[in-house]
């Protein structure tokens, strides 16, 4: 499992591993967001729609764009565990 402590400053420092599985470096933007279940996820900013189009299954249920990648992304974390 990987953890990171908050500095007094509010800094984490994400692990390598993180990082590199979210094609993250250095100076890149993370974004942090909040899927249905009020779990919330971080996604690389700069990776592409293409990316994400082919991690995401294909939606079984309507909803907005956000909400969608949201189920995909909590569905790819739970096939992990």
């Amino acid at each position: 499992m990987n953890e990171a402590e908050v500095s007094p400053e509010g800094v984490v420092t994400i692990p390598y591993a993180i990082r590199k599985e979210l094609g993250v470096e250095h100076g890149g933007k993370i974004e942090f967001i909040r899927d249905l279940d009020g779990i919330i996820v971080l996604v690389g900013r700069n990776i592409s729609l293409d990316v994400i189009k082919g991690i995401l299954p294909r939606p079984e249920i309507d909803g907005s764009v956000e909400e969608l990648v949201g189920l995909g992304i909590k569905r790819a974390m739970l096939d992990q565990k």
